[in-house]
């Protein structure tokens, strides 16, 4: 009998880590893949189209958002990111469990269209310590650093909407302490 994927969504504030832990997680545990969103924005140094985002034209974003191609979609600091519903789909028929690293709105979104959706909220051990890790991702101007910080606070009083937090000082543990309730939850759903 196949059995009901799990849906995990990692949401927390720019430069907390949420995507360097999913990475971890795709590396350390087997049937779960991580849906790749679309996004508007400018690649980074080292970013890999269809392998870190899919990045495409506002205009085709539009498009495919009006065509309702995204389980969720929303507008930040000027650019749009949005969940595709095909792979999503797809790795439901699959049985594979998704991992999806969304912003709070998105995972909002996600939790209301699947209440049984398992949320997790990322944080760093202080703003000031985000403050550092975004100032040295070198990406952003020092407005945009100002906005992220303002945008951080704001999502970071969601947390407790969240299943479960994980403060995110040391990589290793939190990585450790994502699988484990990614394990947790795979024996309650009797999917070990």
């Amino acid at each position: 009998m196949k059995k009901d994927p799990l849906i995990i969504v990692v949401s927390a504030p720019s430069g907390s880590g949420k995507t360097t832990l999913t990475e971890r997680i795709l590396e350390k545990m087997d049937g779960i893949r991580r849906s790749v969103s679309y996004t508007t924005r400018q690649p980074r140094d080292g970013e890999k189209d269809a392998q870190d985002y899919v990045f495409i034209s506002e205009k085709d974003f539009k498009e495919k958002a009006d065509n309702g191609e995204f389980l969720e979609w929303e507008e930040n600091f000027g650019n749009f990111y949005g969940t595709p519903l095909d792979q999503f789909r797809t790795a439901m028929e699959e049985g594979v469990d998704v991992i999806l690293s969304i912003d709070v709105k998105g995972g909002k979104t996600v939790k209301e269209k699947f209440p049984e959706s398992v949320s997790v909220f990322i944080i760093p051990p202080s703003v000031k310590e985000l403050e550092e890790r975004l100032r040295n991702r070198n990406t952003d101007r020092e407005e945009q650093v100002a906005m992220r910080l303002e945008e951080s606070k704001r999502e970071m009083a969601a947390a407790d909407r969240y299943d479960y937090l994980i403060v995110n000082e040391d990589l290793d543990k939190a990585s450790e302490e994502l699988m484990t309730i990614i394990e947790k939850e795979r024996e309650s759903r009797n999917r070990a």
